[in-house]
């Protein structure tokens, strides 16, 4: 999966803004790994939140205390904001005409044209040591935001869907 990096500064805009118009399916946590309780090394990391969200709806909260995620009017998990330092990665899964997963580095053009559309998306970040991803069914629209390190990576910012029929 390619990936589209959004700037940190715009972390909570990006996320209202992709929970706003476009349609999650699915939301996944875990913790990122660490020493466990038993004194044991666990690289993997546990998952804390697997929902599938037909029919439901996702959104957060934030406060002083952190980040709330709701799926209806149930909390599932909270973030305290305490260690986050890059903002959103945005993930495009493309599938080619014989049904396997293309794999593309980074840095390349998400409309490409010779690419199959991606179907679908999935917006990803670490927070507190937890890695959220949040996908979504096809493409989440992008636009180049500015220069990361010029000329190899780009920072984007997300776009209104250009036509949900689509």
């Amino acid at each position: 999966m390619e990936q589209y990096w959004t700037p940190d500064k715009l972390i909570f805009e990006t996320l209202e803004f992709c929970l706003e118009n476009y349609p999650p399916t699915n939301i996944y946590i875990r913790d990122c790994g660490g020493y466990r309780e038993n004194g044991k090394y666990d690289w993997a990391g546990k998952t804390k939140v697997r929902k599938k969200l037909e029919n439901r709806t996702l959104y957060f909260k934030k406060d002083d205390s952190g980040l709330h995620m709701l799926v209806d009017s149930d909390e599932v998990f909270h973030f305290p904001l305490k260690d986050y330092h890059k903002g959103f990665s945005i993930a495009y899964e493309r599938i080619d005409s014989e049904g396997r997963l293309i794999m593309l580095s980074g840095g390349i053009d998400p409309y490409d044209p010779n690419k199959p559309k991606p179907r679908q998306s999935t917006l990803r970040i670490i927070l507190d040591a937890h890695l959220m991803e949040i996908d979504f069914e096809g493409r989440i629209e992008l636009k180049f935001h500015s220069w990361w390190d010029k000329p190899y990576f780009k920072y984007w910012t997300v776009e209104k869907p250009k036509d949900l029929d689509k």
